[in-house]
Formats: structure tokens, C-alpha cells, sequence
């Protein structure tokens, strides 16, 4: 028994995505059943997610940088500041570099 999977997509991502996977040699079904069988395969998604390469700075005004610099500054002058060999050390530890 075969199953149906309906999804709604814009007009005009349906017509890019159609064309792209013809020009692959295959439809647009033959690649969602990919992705789908890809999955399983990973148990996970079968390719990277991740955000655009997007600053997490941009979203903030000059004077709110400012704001945060200054707070820093000030944290830097009470002792509140950690040696950057130890930081090494904790994102080693935790990320097993």
C-alpha cells in the first residue's frame, strides 16, 4: 500500500523546484521520496541547516553596540573577563576538538 503526501508550496518555488530536478534527470516526486529515504538513512536531515551567514549584530542600532561595548568595558576593568586559553580549553572540552 502506497501512501499520499500533499503539500502546498508558492507557485513560483514549485515551477523553480520542477525544473531543477528535471534538469536533473528526475520529477519533483522522485526527489521528495529521495529526501524521505535520505532521512531515514541519516535519521536526521540528509543535508546541513544552519542560518545565513547573518551577524548576530545587525539586528541591533549604533547605539545599542555601543551600549554593549561599554558594558564590556566595564566588565574588563572589574576582572570579569576570561583568559582566551581558557576558552580554548572549555570549547575543546565541550565541542570534543
Amino acid at each position: 500500500m502506497a501512501s499520499t503526501i500533499q503539500v502546498r508550496v508558492d507557485d513560483d518555488l514549485k515551477v523553480k523546484s520542477d525544473a531543477l530536478f528535471k534538469d536533473l534527470g528526475t520529477d519533483t516526486t522522485t526527489a521528495i521520496r529521495m529526501f524521505l529515504t535520505q532521512a531515514l538513512a541519516v535519521n536526521g536531515f540528509p543535508f546541513e541547516i544552519k542560518r545565513a551567514n547573518v551577524s548576530p549584530y545587525d539586528a541591533l542600532t549604533e547605539q545599542e553596540i555601543l551600549d554593549k561595548l561599554e558594558k564590556a568595558r566595564e566588565h574588563a576593568g572589574q576582572g570579569m573577563y576570561k583568559d582566551p586559553a581558557e576558552i580554548s580549553r572549555d570549547m575543546r572540552a565541550k565541542y570534543g576538538l
